[in-house]
């Protein structure tokens, strides 16, 4: 991320809309158990959310940096911070009884590797486990924000095709104003 979205991605500004508008709209009806994988955790905004909401939190961040972080200030907590790459996990599979992305599926560099990583987690989830969160849509703001930076959208039109493709099932999308948010669920 470049200088700027870094500093917005720590802003009170976007903890407030994390914690009272995005992650209660994408995860609004549903149970993700107690074992969650967060998939590009950050600087950790999110993963303070989820770890009051789940007993066991797995945050994967690929920057050695914010993953260097955020596990040396939530240590002793119940959140385990692995640096690694999600479209190549080194994780058994089935271990996860959910799993969550907010606002990162846009810096995966392609839409292969977006796919590869949606494929990598439906293998660490169990049977039944869900895949749920929100991306961002197209904007000037949004825009300006990735100069120098990667941002490759991911199409809310054509992402449920993509997680069904992965195995998911029940796949639903649901586009607002500026994000959109997505889950889908493997079957048991």
């Amino acid at each position: 991320m470049n200088r700027f979205h870094r500093m917005f991605c720590r802003s009170s500004y976007w903890s407030r809309r994390l914690e009272n508008e995005l992650i209660p709209w994408a995860l609004r009806d549903l149970e993700l158990g107690p074992d969650l994988l967060e998939v590009g955790a950050g600087p950790g905004l999110t993963t303070d959310i989820l770890r009051r909401r789940f007993d066991n939190v797995t945050a994967l961040e690929i920057d050695d940096r914010l993953a260097q972080s955020l596990e040396q200030r939530l240590k002793g907590t119940n959140v385990r911070v692995l640096k690694t790459d999600a479209t190549a996990m080194p994780l058994p599979d089935g271990i996860f009884t959910g799993a969550v992305s907010f606002t990162m599926l846009h810096h995966v560099p392609s839409p292969e590797l977006q796919d590869k990583l949606v494929s990598e987690v439906y293998r660490v989830l169990k049977p039944g486990g869900v895949f749920a969160g929100t991306d961002s849509r197209w904007s000037r703001l949004f825009q300006f924000m990735h100069i120098a930076d990667t941002m490759v959208l991911v199409d809310p039109d054509t992402f449920g095709a993509r997680l069904e493709a992965a195995g998911f099932a029940d796949v639903q999308v649901r586009v607002g104003e500026r994000s959109f948010r997505f889950r889908g669920r493997r079957p048991e």
